[in-house]
C-alpha cells in the first residue's frame, strides 16, 4: 500500500476509498482488465447495504448517462461465469433507465476481489445516508462474515463502539416494526424504546399508537414503561421468567447505550455484565451511573 493511501487511513476508511478510488486507485490498474460487457451478465453488488434508491436521484444520473454515456467504469469480479459488481450499483441501476445494453467494466482478479468485496461494505457503511436497518445489517455482515468485532467496526467506519451496539440492536425488533424505521415512521431512538415489548400483537399497538400520536422518543418510553410490567421471577414459569431477564437486558441496555448480559444462578439469584470498550467507555459509564 502507498504512503498516501495509509496516511489516508487516519481520516477513515472513506477517504481511502471512495467510490472512485475502488474504480482503479486501490489496486494497480496494470493487474486489471478494461472491457464492455452486457448488463444482465452482471450480478449486483454482495456488499451493497443499501436497499433502497432514491427513484428521483437514479433517474438524474440516467438522463446523464443518456447524453454522456458511463464514464467511470463499474468494478467487478468473474465468479461462476458471470461478473459480480463490487463498486458502481447506482451507475448500472441507472445505465438499465437509461436502456443500455452494455457497460464499461475493471475486472478484477479473484483474491483481490475478496478484499475489494469487504471494502466496499466498509466504504458503503461510512455514508450518512444509510437507513438505520441498512447500516444495522451491514454492521451484522461485517461481524458474521468478516469475523469483525464491535470495535473493530466501530474503528473502520469510523463510529463509536456503542452505536454500533445500539445500531444492531435495532434487529431484535419483528419485521413490521423494522418497516416503520425504514419508511421514516419512527426514528432509532423510538425503535430503541420499543425494544423491551417481548410481545408482538402489544408491540404492534404500542407502535400504532406511537405513530398515529406522533409520540416523541421520551413519551415513548414512559409508554412501554407504563404498559410492560416486571413480574417477579420466583413466582413466574421459566418463559415469563426468560421475558422477564430480557426485558431487565433491553431496559440496562437502553440506560447504559452499551451491551449488557444478565445471567441466573442455579441457587437463585444472579450477575449483571456489562461491557465497556475502554478506559474512556469505563468512566462514561461510571458518570452516567452517578447522575442517576
Amino acid at each position: 500500500m502507498s504512503r498516501t493511501a495509509k496516511k489516508g487511513l487516519g481520516r477513515g476508511l472513506a477517504s481511502l476509498i471512495p467510490d472512485s478510488a475502488l474504480d482503479g486507485d486501490v489496486l494497480p490498474a496494470t493487474r486489471s482488465k478494461l472491457r464492455v460487457v452486457p448488463l444482465d451478465e452482471i450480478k449486483p453488488n454482495p456488499e451493497q447495504p443499501r436497499t433502497v434508491f432514491s427513484t428521483e436521484a437514479l433517474g438524474s444520473l440516467a438522463a446523464s448517462i443518456k447524453i454522456h454515456g458511463v464514464l467511470q467504469p463499474l468494478v467487478v469480479r468473474r465468479h461462476d461465469g458471470r461478473y459480480v459488481l463490487i463498486a458502481g450499483e447506482r451507475r448500472l441501476r441507472a445505465a438499465a433507465l437509461a436502456g443500455l445494453t452494455e457497460v464499461p467494466v475493471v475486472v478484477r482478479e479473484a483474491e483481490e476481489a475478496s478484499v475489494q468485496l469487504e471494502l466496499a461494505l466498509v466504504e458503503n457503511l461510512q455514508r450518512t445516508d444509510l437507513d438505520p436497518v441498512e447500516s444495522a445489517l451491514g454492521f451484522k455482515r461485517l461481524m458474521t462474515e468478516y469475523a469483525y468485532t464491535q470495535e473493530d467496526v466501530a474503528r473502520k467506519v469510523g463510529k463509536d463502539r456503542s452505536t454500533v451496539a445500539n445500531s444492531m440492536r435495532l434487529l431484535k425488533l419483528p419485521g413490521f416494526a423494522l418497516d416503520a424505521l425504514r419508511e421514516g415512521k419512527i426514528s432509532a431512538g423510538h425503535a430503541r424504546a420499543l425494544l423491551p415489548v417481548t410481545d408482538e400483537d402489544e408491540l404492534r399497538r404500542i407502535l400504532n399508537r406511537v405513530i398515529v400520536q406522533q409520540l416523541n422518543v421520551r413519551a415513548t418510553e414512559r409508554l412501554v414503561s407504563s404498559l410492560v410490567r416486571v413480574l417477579p421471577i420466583r413466582r413466574t414459569s421459566q418463559q415469563t421468567r426468560e421475558r422477564t431477564l430480557d426485558y431487565a437486558t433491553q431496559l440496562l441496555e437502553n440506560a447504559l447505550h452499551t451491551s449488557v448480559q444478565i445471567k441466573s444462578l442455579k441457587k437463585g439469584g444472579g450477575r449483571i455484565v456489562i461491557d465497556f470498550a475502554d478506559g474512556e467507555d469505563l468512566e462514561r459509564l461510571i458518570n452516567h451511573l452517578r447522575q442517576e
